[in-house]
């Protein structure tokens, strides 16, 4: 069986050109908006004017990243039922944001998570808090996309040690890669706005369910839609028998004879799990989502259209997972990538010879690889959207000019930070090739579980709450989950660590959730007890807000 490296010449030029016409597509929408983004709620928030649907279409885009279609998808085909936990987590974390964030988000604030935050505080120390810790989520889950998306085009374009493909080795491919994505991602944020970078998101939900349906169906079919059949050949060809059906494959494994590792393993995968359902609910680019509809209701259907989006998705990665793992073989998939990221487009291969030879292995191939730069190029508008409004509107207009710049001049911010967000991601990324992928979305997660979500759910809830609580909950928890993140294994004292030749790991855990968390939510307690700062008619104020949306537009300028 053919593998990636060996794709075509014609697989090649086919993979381009669709590249091209979807780049082409999704510029002359960004086009469009820009004529459309006329005031700051329209470079923002769209101009609130997007149904439930179109924005759940836009969410599951922003959350069905390229870190879900191909790293799920290679996990499961790793390690089976334990590749398939982390769906469960980026599935359950939904129910978190839909019963406690979505609706009383949309009402209580206007562009940004800080308007909820800072709505019943002293305005600066909180908003560059809730700047700070937005733009160090957002560029380590962009880093993520960025040095995907370089290692992708590598890979796709075949490009195999002392070969070239348009004058680039697999090196110089990987740099172009990440350059490209960071010259697009600008575009659609400083012309398109939010009304662009949502319009792309629905496009490419549109193209990733389709492309990932399209494969589902034909590895199905190849077993005659008998998933029992499938999973049983999975389970054979990845050497692990039986046990690649059932848990302990990769997280929670029980080390013979060593009953500390044996427990941190399982503590781990706690960790994981609690910054995975929790994260969601705090992160940026997924909270802005909220402001973009007309009313409450309107953000209750969208986040209920995505749940269904993402769980057919991972629904699908399922069989994708599984499908690699029988079709194209463990061997074959570590072969070409250790962490099985290009088990999906491998399995596009694989099916595509089945059914057509190489001609349509071919086309298959340049249509999955299509679709995941397409998840690329969305979640990345995504996060840089959200930094940009949040330098613009939270640090430039409410800390340095203390609320009183103007629209025009607000969004004119925003432009150049989404420039500056930008140029800064592909300088980072390009140094930041050989760091592992899933621990920095992972780390993304945990910090927002970390500093966000605590100090966003006492705002909505605790009377008491006040600005000093929600800064010290904001720091904690961004400097807890980066802090245990350094000193763990992921960055030194184990084989597969970002620094093999020194060891200065204490702490036990690779995800910092477990501990983080709940420190971020401690010093956000310990913070406002300390401080004798109370405003309950704001927070009753707030309660009617959120319960109602009464007066949301103007939530930002008190």
């Amino acid at each position: 069986m053919t593998i990636l490296a060996e794709a075509g010449a014609t697989g090649r030029t086919f993979t381009v050109l669709l590249f091209l016409a979807m780049i082409a597509v999704t510029l002359a929408v960004t086009v469009w908006a820009s004529r459309q983004t006329k005031s700051a709620a329209d470079f923002h928030s769209g101009g609130r004017g997007f149904s439930g649907m179109q924005n759940g279409f836009a969410i599951g885009s922003d959350y069905m990243s390229a870190a879900s279609f191909l790293g799920i998808a290679g996990m499961i085909a790793l390690f089976g039922y334990d590749g398939f936990l982390y769906s469960i987590g980026f599935l359950v974390a939904w129910l978190v944001a839909l019963l406690l964030v979505a609706e009383l988000l949309r009402n209580s604030g206007r562009f940004t998570m800080a308007d909820v935050l800072s709505y019943r505080m002293k305005q600066r120390p909180v908003r560059t808090a809730a700047a700070v810790s937005t733009i160090t989520v957002s560029i380590f889950y962009l880093l993520a996309q960025m040095v995907g998306a370089g290692a992708l085009i590598a890979l796709l374009l075949g490009i195999k040690p002392g070969e070239t493909y348009l004058g680039m080795d697999a090196d110089t491919a990987k740099i172009a890669g990440i350059v490209i994505v960071g010259i697009l991602m600008i575009v659609y944020v400083t012309f398109g706005g939010m009304k662009g970078t949502t319009w792309v998101q629905i496009i490419k939900a549109g193209m990733l369910m389709g492309g990932a349906f399209l494969l589902t169906v034909l590895v199905l079919a190849v077993y005659g839609f008998d998933m029992g059949s499938l999973m049983g050949d999975a389970a054979s060809a990845s050497g692990a028998g039986q046990a690649f059906l059932e848990p302990g494959l990769n997280f929670g494994k029980e080390v013979p004879g060593d009953a500390w590792q044996t427990l941190w393993n399982k503590l781990d995968l706690i960790s994981l799990g609690l910054a995975l359902v929790l994260g969601t609910a705090g992160l940026p680019h997924i909270l802005i989502r909220f402001y973009t509809v007309p009313d409450s209701k309107a953000a209750r259907k969208s986040v209920n259209w995505g749940i269904g989006l993402i769980g057919s998705f991972y629904l699908m990665t399922l069989v994708l997972g599984f499908g690699a793992a029988a079709m194209v073989g463990r061997e074959a998939i570590t072969e070409q990538n250790a962490a099985g990221n290009t088990a999906a487009p491998q399995l596009a291969e694989a099916v595509g010879s089945h059914f057509g030879g190489s001609a349509f292995a071919a086309v298959m191939l340049a249509i999955i690889a299509a679709v995941a730069f397409a998840a690329i190029l969305s979640t990345v508008a995504g996060l840089t959207i959200a930094s940009s409004s949040s330098l613009a509107h939270d640090f430039y207009n409410s800390v340095l000019r203390k609320g009183q710049a103007s629209e025009k001049e607000e969004v004119k911010v925003a432009k150049l930070a989404a420039f500056g967000v930008g140029a800064a991601a592909i300088v980072l990324a390009i140094f930041a090739q050989s760091l592992n992928v899933a621990f920095l979305v992972a780390l993304a997660f945990a910090i927002a579980a970390s500093a966000n979500l605590p100090t966003l759910l006492l705002s909505l809830f605790w009377k008491r709450f006040n600005t000093q609580g929600a800064v010290a909950g904001i720091y904690g928890g961004l400097v807890s989950a980066v802090g245990l993140v350094i000193f763990s294994p992921v960055v030194s004292g184990s084989e597969t660590a970002l620094v093999t030749s020194v060891d200065f790991s204490w702490f036990p855990l690779a995800n910092p959730g477990l501990v983080s968390i709940p420190l971020g939510l401690l010093c956000a307690i310990v913070g406002t007890l300390m401080s004798s700062e109370n405003n309950p008619q704001r927070f009753a104020d707030l309660q009617v807000r959120a319960l109602t949306g009464a007066g949301a537009e103007g939530a930002s300028k008190h």
